[in-house]
Parts: C-alpha cells; sequence; structure tokens
C-alpha cells in the first residue's frame, strides 16, 4: 500500500519526520509493506509552484491508500489571488473528507487534565460557517459597505445525514451514545435541518443512545461532565471549537489525534497548528501526529479488512502511552527533558520491542 506524505510548514516537517519513522517501526514489525511517496505543500510549494496547493497534489493524492498531512500556517499565506490557498480546506473539499474524527481522551498517569473523559468528536468538514468550502463559485464572505460585512452559512441534508451515520456507526462500536450539537433555538433553519436529519438516522440504530445539547451549554457540560459523553456529533464550526476544548481538557492539544475520511480514502493530520516560534529547534511534541497516523492506519485496516494494519495503528496507539507514562521520557511542554526527535525514537522502540 501506498501512502502520500506532505510536510507542510513550521513543525510539519519535524513531526511529521518522526510519525513516519515510527510508522516504519510498525511497517517492520507487522509487514504492512507499505512504501511512502512525498511531495510539498505550503511555503515551499508556494515558492517553487506559486501556489501553497497544486491542483496536481490534490489528483494524485487521489490514487493512494492514504495520505499524512503535516501542519500548515494557514494564517500567514499570502492571499488566494497570490497563491495562499488553504491546504486542510483544498483537501476536505477536493477529496471529499467531510468525516473529522477527533478522540479526546484522559490519561490518569499524566496527573493533568478532565477525569475520566474518552470520547470521540465527528466533526462535518465540508460546508457550514466557512467562506472557503460553501459555495460552488465565490466565496461566502462580503461586504456589501465598508462597515458591513456578510458571512453566509450553508448546512445541507445530504452532509449532515452522512456525518451523523459515520458517528452512529463509531457509537455501535464504543457506548453506544451519541449527543447531537447544535443552536437550534437560534438557527432554527439550518440547525433544524442538522438535528433533524441525526433524529432521521438515529432510527436506524435503536440500540444508541441520543440525546442533544445546545452548543453554549455544551462547553459547560464539557468542564464540568466530559465523562458523560461517548460520540459527539456537530456541524463544522462548533466542531471546530468544541475539539480544541475537548483535547485541551484531556490534558493538551498536543496529545490529540485526528484524521479527515471521506467513504474511500483518508488522510492523518495533527490537531494543533503549525508553531512556527519553536520550527526547527527540536521542541515540538510530535504525539499528535503519531496518533493521528495510527487512527490513519487502523482506518485502512478496517476498511481494507486488514487486521495487521489494525493492530499496527493499535501498536503505535499503546506505545505513545508507555512512553508517556514515564514521567522523564516527556517532551517539555509535558514537564519532561526530551526532544521531537528523542520522544519519537522512545516509541518507535516500543513498537519495535513490543
Amino acid at each position: 500500500m501506498r501512502i502520500l506524505v506532505l510536510p507542510g510548514d513550521g513543525i510539519g516537517p519535524e513531526i511529521t519526520g518522526v510519525a513516519i519513522n515510527v510508522l516504519n517501526a510498525a511497517n517492520d514489525v507487522f509487514d504492512l509493506g507499505l512504501t511512502f511517496d512525498y511531495d510539498d505543500v505550503g511555503f515551499v510549494s508556494l515558492e517553487k509552484y506559486g501556489t501553497t496547493l497544486r491542483e496536481e497534489v490534490l489528483e494524485r493524492a487521489k490514487t493512494y491508500d492514504g495520505i499524512v498531512l503535516g501542519t500548515q500556517s494557514h494564517m500567514d499565506y499570502p492571499a488566494v489571488e497570490k497563491g495562499g490557498r488553504n491546504v486542510s480546506a483544498g483537501f476536505r473539499i477536493g477529496l471529499d473528507l467531510y468525516a473529522n474524527v477527533r478522540p479526546a481522551r484522559t490519561r490518569p498517569f499524566l496527573d493533568r487534565g478532565a477525569p475520566n473523559m474518552d470520547l470521540v468528536i465527528m466533526r462535518e468538514a465540508t460546508e457550514g460557517f466557512y467562506p472557503d468550502r460553501n459555495m460552488t463559485v465565490g466565496w461566502a464572505e462580503l461586504m456589501p459597505s465598508p462597515d458591513m460585512a456578510i458571512s453566509i452559512r450553508k448546512i445541507t441534508a445530504h452532509c449532515s445525514e452522512r456525518i451523523a451515520r459515520r458517528a452512529f456507526e463509531l457509537a455501535m462500536k464504543r457506548r453506544k451514545k451519541v449527543t447531537a450539537i447544535h443552536k437550534v433555538n437560534s438557527f432554527k433553519l439550518t440547525d433544524g435541518l442538522f438535528l433533524d436529519q441525526v433524529r432521521k438516522v438515529a432510527k436506524d440504530f435503536p440500540e444508541v443512545q441520543l440525546d442533544d445539547v445546545l452548543v453554549d451549554a455544551m462547553t459547560a457540560h464539557l468542564v464540568r461532565t466530559p465523562s458523560r459523553f461517548d460520540v459527539i456529533v456537530a456541524t463544522n464550526f462548533y466542531g471546530d471549537i468544541l475539539s480544541d476544548l475537548a483535547s485541551e481538557l484531556s490534558g493538551s492539544i498536543g496529545l490529540a489525534g485526528s484524521i479527515m475520511a471521506s467513504d474511500t480514502l483518508c488522510c492523518a493530520q495533527a490537531q494543533h497548528g503549525s508553531a512556527p516560534d519553536i520550527q526547527g529547534l527540536d521542541r515540538a511534541n510530535p504525539t499528535s501526529m503519531i496518533l493521528s497516523v495510527a487512527m490513519l492506519l487502523q482506518w485502512m485496516g478496517e476498511h481494507h479488512k486488514s487486521d495487521a494494519l489494525w493492530k499496527a495503528g493499535s501498536a503505535m496507539d499503546a506505545a505513545v502511552d508507555h512512553v508517556l507514562a514515564d514521567p522523564a521520557s516527556r517532551t517539555a511542554d509535558l514537564g519532561g527533558s526530551l526532544g521531537c526527535k528523542a520522544f519519537g525514537e522512545r516509541v518507535a522502540d516500543v513498537v519495535r520491542t513490543g
């Protein structure tokens, strides 16, 4: 199987390199037969080709079994007309990677974060309050006058139904509970449509308990009683915000794995940003990227019916916990002294030795 690796900006090349090193260990141990090709996105691509994301990269990505996408410095890109294309959005729309899956769980041995939290946020990623992904032509924000700005939100039954179905399917493998997030008291039509589709899908999963929570109330519930939640399904904007909160409650956003998936393709992408202030200093925590790649392997294992791929992903996940359990083996952001590369080498060693 073939994996396309796109290192990206800031700490992206560092954490991606570490994650691929761990993946190579799993590749050897579980005899996965994975091969890797590399290409450029972000500032390297902008300098070489005049754009942060070439259309041929998207077309090429469609031919791979999996994608590893490094971090991007979107806020520092030039305007779209000058080549500053949003890379994440380009992949989500161009490859229909509509399911952004973001687990958040507490690790008791870290002695930080909320107690007894183990949840997954299923975030719809191809529409919603994002002006670069909800118009066929044009941009969904406009200024009719210098003192007026308008943003357009799009919610469709199709996208709401499929992310809800993925959430219920996941819940069947976990604790059989789905919580739908909305603000239907204000967004009666858009959130109303989303909630209608969630309830429609729920009828196909009678074993799964469904509840729904207003997004503002959800922030309080996550902080107060995160253990009550299992699978959380949300539209794009709500899911983006809540997943950062949940990840920080788990101990650090640097501990949060993430994948973007369609029905046929999956991309591993760390949940955090590019942290250009520590670029090249070997200070980044690569945990999120390693766990994202582990999730990619598990997704591939499930969709290709490969026990080896699934076990390899699980081994990477377990190896991260094994290393983090030793305070001396943690990166500086978690109170340890290891650099990015050394931490990754410890994880890779655990994968090799079991």
